[in-house]
């Protein structure tokens, strides 16, 4: 397993993994799946070609040994913190350590940049998530805001709250 930068060319790639962990039938297969409160996709080829070309951001990826990528997530420096999003698995491959591969990676990046907290959000209903960034160290905030997407990023089956974590790295 090797994690990188991934680049524009890891674009068409990185969009499927992400939508088949996140939503649908695939995503099912593995424990991070949304599919039971949001439908259609979670990101699309612009859209993630216009967070990559964000000079604040960058995404980590991970690939096996056949170059095929098998897990990212998303780093976004917000004035003195760095957002963490998209920590994504194949959800054939979760709960075999990636996800803790690739958040220790992120915070390792935060690290090398001088960024000394890390920030995100978590659906307030995903409790098995919840504890596992609280296991890892990460801590709610006090903060719940609504989960507010445009439908071609997903569509709501309910209203969703989402908790922000922080952890100091």
């Amino acid at each position: 397993m090797s994690i990188t930068l991934a680049t524009l060319a890891d674009v068409r790639e990185l969009v499927v993994l992400i939508n088949s962990s996140y939503r649908g039938e695939s995503s099912k297969k593995g424990w991070t799946t949304e599919a039971n409160l949001i439908g259609g996709q979670r990101i699309d080829n612009e859209g993630l070609t216009e967070q990559m070309a964000d000079p604040n951001a960058v995404i980590l990826k991970n690939t096996n040994d056949e170059g095929k990528i098998t897990g990212c997530v998303y780093l976004q420096k917000r004035v003195d913190k760095l957002y963490l999003g998209m920590l994504t698995v194949s959800p054939v491959l979760q709960a075999n350590g990636l996800g803790r591969q690739l958040l220790q990676a992120a915070e390792e990046y935060a690290r090398s940049i001088n960024y000394h907290t890390i920030t995100m959000t978590v659906i307030t209903t995903r409790t098995e998530l919840l504890e596992w960034y609280e296991r890892r160290g990460y801590s709610k905030t006090g903060e719940v805001m609504p989960l507010v997407i445009t439908e071609k990023f997903g569509i709501l089956k309910q209203p969703v709250e989402m908790f922000k974590l922080e952890k100091s790295v």
